[in-house]
């Protein structure tokens, strides 16, 4: 995966909007104002990207388990975030899923009024 695939396959997202909020480095994704996916774009230049997901606590730990190129959130509560190493372990069809777990698992916290406001974009 390359940071181009990893861009595009966020932002086609109903709802979300790319930022960067620290720096000119910090890739941020938001649905509806909420984050969930973070990336250095500097760590793509070395093939290896690193990407912060949003993950279900048990299901982080047992991804940790299973992935050397998956491990607790870099900068990022440790219980709710993965860091993943692309072009690792972790095939791109994981990957996705995992962003598409992350995205869901913000939408799904979303305020009644936020989820509305998804379905009419």
């Amino acid at each position: 995966m390359h940071i181009e695939q990893y861009r595009n396959y966020c932002i086609l997202k109903k709802g979300v909007t790319e930022h960067f909020p620290f720096d000119d480095n910090a890739l941020v994704f938001k649905v509806m104002g909420k984050m969930f996916a973070l990336s250095g774009v500097n760590s793509w230049e070395s093939n290896e990207g690193k990407i912060n997901l949003k993950c279900d606590p048990d299901k982080a730990l047992e991804l940790r388990g299973e992935y050397e190129s998956i491990n607790p959130g870099f900068h990022m509560n440790k219980k709710h975030w993965n860091t993943i190493t692309v072009n690792k372990d972790a095939d791109d069809t994981l990957v996705m899923q995992l962003i598409d777990h992350s995205y869901n698992l913000v939408v799904t916290g979303l305020t009644k009024k936020l989820k509305e406001e998804l379905k009419l974009l």
